[in-house]
């Protein structure tokens, strides 16, 4: 039925772009502040095509279309989006311009949206197509949006205030660090589109995205230290108004264009990876100087502050007595059989929703038993989910949005009565020796996360073995659980991030994976932060990482033997402090679990 459905959009998608004389349209998951998750008005390829991935592409030609997915998705996008309609591509070994430059009819129209790509990927695939005669036009409608009916209008929740308690730092002295850099930089303004660092800039946040606490708008910052929010006026409330002040001119969303237009002649700093075509568009034809350069939130927002820092360690604690908690209890019930990959991702919610505190998970759970764990980013559905069986490995991803920090954990468990087989337990050995070198990793001041990214790997790669995704991804305080600029991952293909050096203050994940296609997956993810470490007799500065994450790592599957003393004694004294930060938090079974479960190796 499904399959029928996502045929007649497609056949309907191509008659609209007929209509508007295309040969052609790309449809990313994007929206105009080129978010990761984005609201599901933005849904567009999911729609389309039936992927539920949070990263990937389609282009729809007339007489064929592909899908471009990266490695996490490669077993996903087969479940889900019929290979009849879509060809599918796997990026980066290809990409939509070469697809494009190798597919597009000669002299063809290919459609784009210039709120949902940046200016470089616009240019690029321009390029592209210039080597067939044909063009890529910026389109004035989306014809998705002409033929999806029923699509969701933005929300228009309430923006919410984000106290001073639990950002560290007021509004305004953030703002007037943007106008010192203006300043520096000698330029008039900013264009501040990407939703977190509006968040941060203002002290405000939202519920208008599932999984990230953000409100649908625009700024505009200025030299002199005000700024323009373009906002919904449905999501202005008196206490928004009070908490901006005087120097926050709110204004409506839908005269953001006319602002943009309206800085002719000035110099404005516009960031291309995180703002759209159509910004850079509006504001050239204006005639104003665009400087394109890095958002100036977007460090300042990584490095987070010692009340952030602090309010962080008090939501991983108390998330780690909720994953606890969970984690006893699926010891418990899965082996009895009759525990679904579901019944268990809903349990775990409810766990962290008992607090009282919980204000959203910070992304879909992946709940993968058996074979589901080997897809990287796997999201249960009812069609997919299978029961954790006895004698199997279960992987857990999860997190969850409090308002003091937002948390991210993989723990990967066997799910008995028998002893797990030799090669999972090699497996999982060798991902625990490469996440306890990272999380002991000391390194000096200047280095990128692409220098630590083999720490995580080099047991893995001894055996001719490696995993499809990054090691480490920044996190937000209250904000995405996937936030730049920091990364610890490959520095191929020029991923964003992974240049960036490593700054005490940042928080990262230290998640190395194993996945073997059609059996199983196993990923040890906690959260670690970079600090300053005094070493006697160093001749420059160090850094080093304190691990955040506080729950226990699946004994059952660990090798000693192939353990060093050293890296005994990190278990050890982790699972220490593990028992001192969960202990005062648990009680009667859940207590007892865990402290067999913290026994020392």
């Amino acid at each position: 039925m499904l399959m029928h459905t996502h045929e007649a959009r497609l056949d309907a998608l191509r008659k609209e772009l007929a209509h508007q004389g295309l040969d052609g349209f790309v449809i990313p998951i994007s929206d105009e502040h080129m978010s990761e998750y984005v609201g599901a008005y933005a849904q567009r390829l999911a729609w389309l095509t039936g992927f539920g991935g949070s990263a990937g592409s389609a282009v729809v030609l007339k007489d064929k279309a592909a899908i471009f997915i990266d490695g996490r998705y490669t077993l996903q996008v087969r479940d889900q989006v019929d290979g009849r309609l879509y060809e599918y591509q796997s990026v980066p070994q290809t990409s939509i311009a070469a697809w494009l430059g190798a597919n597009a009819p000669e002299g063809a129209r290919i459609g784009y949206d210039a709120w949902l790509h940046s200016k470089g990927w616009a240019e690029g695939v321009a390029k592209a197509l210039a080597g067939r005669n044909a063009a890529l036009v910026a389109v004035d409608a989306n014809p998705v949006d002409a033929v999806w009916q029923d699509r969701p209008a933005p929300s228009l929740a309430p923006a919410l205030v984000h106290d001073d308690a639990h950002a560290g730092q007021p509004g305004h002295e953030k703002r007037a660090g943007v106008a010192e850099w203006l300043a520096a930089q000698k330029l008039d303004a900013a264009v501040i589109s990407a939703l977190d660092s509006i968040a941060w800039l203002l002290n405000v946040r939202g519920t208008d995205v599932e999984r990230t606490p953000v409100a649908l708008s625009y700024v505009l910052a200025h030299a002199d230290g005000t700024a323009d929010l373009f906002i919904a006026e449905e999501k202005v409330t008196p206490e928004l108004v009070a908490h901006l002040g005087n120097a926050v001119r709110i204004q409506p969303r839908e005269a953001f264009l006319a602002a943009l237009h309206a800085l002719s002649g000035k110099k404005v700093a516009v960031d291309p990876e995180r703002a759209v075509a159509a910004i850079f568009a509006a504001l050239e034809q204006a005639g104003a100087t665009v400087v394109p350069l890095t958002d100036p939130t977007v460090l300042p927002k990584a490095i987070k502050n010692p009340v952030e820092q602090a309010g962080h360690k008090a939501a991983q604690s108390r998330d780690g007595a909720a994953v606890s908690r969970f984690l006893h209890w699926v010891s418990s019930e899965a082996p009895k059989g009759g525990v679904t990959e579901l019944a268990a991702s809903d349990r775990l919610e409810a766990f962290r929703a008992e607090g009282g505190l919980l204000r959203d998970l910070s992304f879909d759970t992946i709940s993968g038993a058996g074979p589901n764990g080997a897809v990287v980013h796997y999201r249960v559905s009812p069609e997919t989910n299978r029961p954790l069986e006895p004698n199997s490995v279960y992987l857990v991803d999860s997190g969850g949005q409090y308002v003091d920090g937002t948390t991210d954990i993989t723990r990967t468990v066997w799910i008995g009565p028998d002893a797990p087989p030799a090669e999972v337990k090699d497996r999982f050995t060798r991902v625990l020796k490469g996440h306890i070198a990272l999380a002991r990793a000391v390194f000096p001041k200047g280095t990128a996360g692409s220098q630590l990214d083999s720490f995580a790997r080099q047991f893995l790669w001894q055996a001719g073995l490696d995993y499809a995704h990054g090691t480490g991804h920044g996190v937000g305080s209250f904000l995405s659980v996937h936030e730049g600029p920091q990364r610890i991952a490959k520095a191929a293909g020029g991923q964003a991030g992974t240049g960036q050096d490593l700054v005490p203050g940042m928080i990262l994940s230290n998640e190395p994976g194993y996945y073997k296609t059609g059996a199983y997956g196993i990923r040890i993810e906690n959260l670690i932060l970079v600090e300053k470490r005094e070493i006697p007799g160093a001749e420059s500065e160090f850094y080093a990482f304190e691990t955040l994450t506080h729950v226990p790592i699946e004994r059952a599957l660990v090798d000693v033997a192939l353990l060093t003393a050293e890296e005994r004694e990190w278990w050890n004294a982790y699972h220490a402090r593990t028992r001192e930060v969960l202990g005062p938090q648990l009680s009667g079974a859940d207590l007892a679990w865990l402290e067999a479960a913290c026994a020392p190796l």
